[in-house]
């Protein structure tokens, strides 16, 4: 791991710095690998649902919004009341245990 500047703020601060990860390139295309092999088992069983938008190869977070969007807005125009909540989830993925994240991959029959 390495230490990379951002661009704002004072370059004494050590909140101004983020980690980088320095992958070599078999390292990384093992990532990929490993990575399209996951996927296919996972869309082989079904494990996604289709209104999963994330980590998928044709949905994004973009692709979520606007269908997110899409369907507030069919509601409001049905004359029903919406309310609407965001929640950030950004650091949220940082703390997730490990050992949850094996055992549900167990589950869709992915092992060591």
């Amino acid at each position: 791991m390495s230490l990379q500047s951002s661009k704002r703020g004072k370059k004494e601060d050590p909140g101004n710095y983020r980690l980088v990860s320095l992958i070599s390139t078999p390292g990384k295309m093992m990532e990929r690998l490993i990575l399209d092999i996951i996927s296919k088992h996972m869309e082989e069983k079904k494990a996604i649902r289709s209104s999963k938008h994330g980590f998928t190869k044709v949905k994004s977070c973009l692709t979520k919004q606007i269908a997110f969007y899409d369907g507030m807005t069919g509601w409001i125009d049905e004359g029903r009341a919406v309310d609407v909540v965001y929640l950030d989830f950004s650091m949220a993925f940082d703390t997730v245990s490990h050992s949850i994240l094996i055992g549900k991959l167990r589950k869709y029959g992915l092992d060591e």
